[in-house]
């Protein structure tokens, strides 16, 4: 009986690269949405970033001419600060380093900084390429463009140290929105999709992906195809996370839990 070496290789390299990645499928946890409160939220905000501190959510909201920085009661919704950007600005993610608020432009390559109690404008820092999503690990920012890499920056003057590819099962993820910085991961939200994957930020291997899918029919938005699910916040003390979206009406806290497979 004749073998054909070279078929039965490409069978073995077929069912090997098959059984490989099965392997990295299974090592992405699957996980949903608890949600443990529903809260009043500005429709009128197109909610790029959000952070909470102090019982307060800091958002950074976008648009040309319509972009702020705001504090927010996170019980009522109430707006108890607001600063309004230059027109010229169309505000992106945001993150607290000390008592510094560090807000990020989209294409106008600045990153703002602000006096944490009087939304001052206090300092701002240049950047190359787009500001999307800003988060503090409490060592470094880390700080996403749209695309499958994350920046590691200087907190104190915004260099950059070094980046890092996301991958998905050997995909890069790329369209990285808001960030959360939660120990040795960093959340993100997905553009334009209902969905918030977790990344060990060490290697950049996507290792869980949250389905915000119900959160949809509970959010009142608009119909409006920019209308997206767009902020995440971490709740250090509770291990919680506030998440709402653009032109969102509504805003959840949540846990993220365990999918049955």
């Amino acid at each position: 009986m004749l073998v054909n070496t070279r078929w039965t290789r490409t069978l073995f390299a077929v069912w090997l690269f098959s059984l490989m990645a099965h392997g990295q499928e299974s090592q992405v946890e699957r996980l949903g949405i608890e949600v443990m409160e529903t809260l009043p939220h500005d429709p009128a905000a197109f909610t790029q970033g959000l952070l909470l501190h102090d019982g307060y959510l800091y958002e950074s909201t976008g648009l040309y001419g319509r972009s702020s920085l705001r504090k927010v009661d996170p019980e009522s919704g109430e707006v108890v600060q607001r600063l309004a950007l230059d027109p010229g600005y169309f505000g992106e993610g945001l993150e607290r380093v000390g008592n510094r608020l560090i807000q990020l432009t989209w294409k106008e390559g600045l990153a703002l900084v602000y006096d944490l109690d009087t939304l001052t404008l206090v300092q701002a820092h240049q950047y190359g390429g787009e500001g999307w999503g800003l988060c503090f690990d409490g060592e470094s920012l880390w700080m996403s463009d749209g695309s499958a890499t994350l920046y590691r920056r200087d907190p104190v003057d915004f260099s950059p140290q070094s980046s890092v590819t996301v991958m998905q099962q050997d995909w890069p993820q790329d369209r990285l929105n808001d960030l959360a910085c939660v120990g040795d991961y960093i959340y993100a939200n997905i553009w334009k999709e209902h969905r918030i994957v977790r990344i060990d930020k060490r290697s950049g291997r996507v290792d869980a992906d949250i389905d915000a899918t119900p959160l949809l029919a509970l959010s009142g938005r608009p119909a409006d195809p920019e209308a997206v699910l767009n902020g995440i916040a971490h709740d250090l003390q509770n291990d919680e996370f506030y998440l709402t979206g653009k032109h969102w009406p509504r805003m959840f806290r949540v846990r993220f839990v365990p999918v049955a497979q």
